[in-house]
């Protein structure tokens, strides 16, 4: 990590950013990988409660899709889904709605900070190491 961090301030990268929410040990974790190295870290969505949070970025047009679960969590069957206002509404109240405490994972495929969306479709879905995955693929453009 060292050695990228190096590459970054050499390319004249000043700042790194983390979608970290509120898990205080992980963000310690990522101050102190950072110390001294040139590469300031920043928090933008620190603090937002995750469901304003989750909601706001639904508005906003991000799309994603949930792309691993931690099935002693939540259930298996969501992965793959669309990461949505369905979802959310289905989300068992002790799950976060961003997935902060590794419930799930997501993959972002559209939204406003892209130039083009990605058109993606879901493929196998597997269980390995205690968490069960859905493949995302691009899907082929019509010739």
């Amino acid at each position: 990590m060292k050695e990228e961090c190096k590459k970054a301030v050499q390319a004249g990268i000043e700042c790194i950013g983390f979608g970290d929410l509120f898990l205080t040990d992980i963000r310690a974790y990522r101050e102190k990988q950072l110390k001294n190295s040139g590469l300031v870290p920043i928090f933008p969505v620190w603090g937002i409660p995750t469901r304003e949070l989750a909601r706001s970025m639904i508005e906003s047009g991000v799309r994603a899709k949930l792309t691993s679960v931690d099935p002693k969590l939540l259930a298996p069957e969501f992965v793959g889904r669309e990461f949505d206002e369905q979802l959310l509404s289905e989300l068992p109240p002790d799950i976060d709605p961003c997935g902060e405490n590794g419930e799930f994972h997501t993959c972002v495929y559209a939204g406003p900070m892209f130039h083009h969306d990605l058109s993606v479709e879901v493929g196998e879905i597997v269980a390995r190491d205690g968490f069960v995955f859905a493949d995302l693929s691009l899907k082929s453009e019509p010739k």
